[in-house]
């Protein structure tokens, strides 16, 4: 068992190098999501040599994080779903980046439990790039606003953006969402600066090659990696 995960992960992570070096940007980092996979298929990852996880529930991201440790990995843990502030506390400890900044109190939340937990965090801000009243994130207009609040509490780290973009079988239907978020990325990375590596998340599984072309240096793939 196992052959599949090396075979998919390998290619993507080929592939993904082969598009950034004809978008002409510099390397873009694969978080593996491992939602739709079991945790024989996690370990199978790490084995692989994937360096970034992504999960979308806080307590699967404390879970797998100690079966991953408990087997001898050490990858860096991305929270990447939609974040309660009421499960800050459980992931404060373990959790490499939050890709779903979207509110001043749940970025307060995450400083008081990062400063409690004596670390501080890297964030991403999520922009509501398509304006979906269903989905959580700043409107493009308030992310500057949102930005400047974030990056005035020492226990965050806001290290770029974040965007889903709506749902569509069609991927080239995300193209101007992402080139929206990447406008905005360059506008403050430009203005402000971004804390340590400039990241802007962009692109899943049916959106990564277009999400590459506009800009993004971080992609989230989770079923792709899963094909048998």
């Amino acid at each position: 068992m196992g052959d599949y995960i090396r075979r998919n992960f390998e290619a993507l992570t080929a592939e993904i190098e082969e598009l950034s070096a004809k978008a002409g940007r510099g390397p873009v980092r694969l978080v593996a999501v491992t939602k739709s996979g079991s945790d024989e298929e996690l370990l199978r990852l790490a084995e692989c040599g994937a360096a970034d996880i992504g999960e979308n529930r806080p307590q699967e991201l404390v879970r797998r994080g100690a079966l991953l440790a408990e087997a001898g990995y050490s990858p860096r843990l991305h929270e990447i779903g939609n974040l309660q502030k009421n499960k800050v506390r459980h992931i404060i400890g373990s959790v490499a980046m939050i890709h779903s900044l979207n509110s001043l109190s749940l970025a307060e939340e995450i400083a008081r439990r990062a400063e409690a937990a004596g670390r501080r965090v890297p964030v991403l801000i999520e922009v509501n790039s398509a304006r979906e009243e269903a989905k959580s994130g700043a409107m493009p207009e308030e992310v500057e606003e949102l930005f400047l609040a974030a990056r005035s509490m020492p226990q965050l780290i806001v290290s770029g953006l974040m965007t889903m973009g709506p749902v569509s079988e069609d991927a080239e239907e995300m193209r101007p969402y992402f080139r929206l978020t990447r406008e905005l990325f360059d506008y403050l990375n430009e203005k402000y600066g971004f804390e340590g590596e400039p990241t802007l998340s962009m692109g899943m599984s049916d959106s990564y090659k277009v999400a590459i072309e506009e800009g993004a240096t971080l992609v989230r793939v989770g079923s792709k990696l899963f094909y048998k």
